[in-house]
């Protein structure tokens, strides 16, 4: 008999392995809040209660979350540069002015890194970002190239995840994911072709290769703190005793 631990809900769904626990904690932290183990052997023991259920499959919640993040404490990139004065009337003029917020910063953790884990597309992330502001200003127009959308919003996500951590320092479990999903134009504009692909039986695969459900929830798309901090090039790490 085997369990396990499920981060991806509609992947569980889809798999439907024997006996899974599913948990709504952000990838990468299957247990949890790192450094609790009071908190981590709670979800392994729930894991392991499935073992006892003698038919499967069998996907079971596990009733806490990790603790909200407060992203108005969230590191912000720490250099001012000015932003063009261009009409962002357009999904197309808006992600070309956030990427000339991110490329800076994208290129000093590339460095202090020393990889990257962009490039699976085999796009530039100005062709990326170009191709996917041309259908979300004519939504009515085909989808780019399913194979490569995924491709190319995988590393979109990349470039602008590891933009947010170009400074050393330890981010707290889900800090990116809501900064990215939450103050994002490009989280905003993913948002679009994840609802696009859920109202569409034929797509709803992909929307699943977008984002989870929970991630993509507490999208607003309307919060700036990310280009104010960046513009105001202060560095802010708050510590709490």
């Amino acid at each position: 008999m085997t369990t396990g631990i499920s981060l991806v809900r509609e992947n569980t769904e889809s798999m439907q392995p024997p006996r899974s626990l599913w948990v709504s904690f952000p990838l990468g932290h299957p247990l949890g809040k790192p450094g609790d183990s009071l908190f981590q052997h709670q979800v392994i023991r729930h894991a392991l209660d499935l073992l006892e259920r003698p038919v499967g499959p069998v996907l079971e919640d596990f009733p806490l979350d990790v603790p909200h993040v407060e992203v108005d404490h969230a590191p912000a990139c720490p250099i001012s540069f000015a932003r063009p004065k261009i009409d962002e009337s357009t999904w197309q003029a808006k992600l070309a002015n956030e990427l000339l917020l991110f490329r800076p910063w994208y290129d000093v953790s590339r460095r202090r890194r020393g990889r990257t884990t962009v490039g699976v597309s085999e796009s530039s992330i100005d062709e990326i970002l170009e191709r996917l502001a041309q259908w979300l200003d004519d939504p009515d127009a085909p989808l780019p190239n399913l194979k490569w959308l995924k491709h190319a919003i995988e590393d979109a996500k990349a470039y602008y995840s590891e933009s947010l951590i170009a400074q050393p320092g330890d981010y707290p479990a889900g800090q990116i994911q809501q900064q990215f999903w939450g103050q994002t134009v490009l989280g905003e504009g993913l948002k679009e072709f994840y609802e696009y692909c859920v109202s569409s039986p034929k797509l709803d695969v992909y929307a699943r290769l977008i984002a989870t459900r929970e991630a993509i929830g507490g999208s607003t798309g309307s919060d700036n703190t990310i280009h104010k901090s960046m513009e105001n090039g202060n560095w802010m790490r708050e510590t709490h005793d």
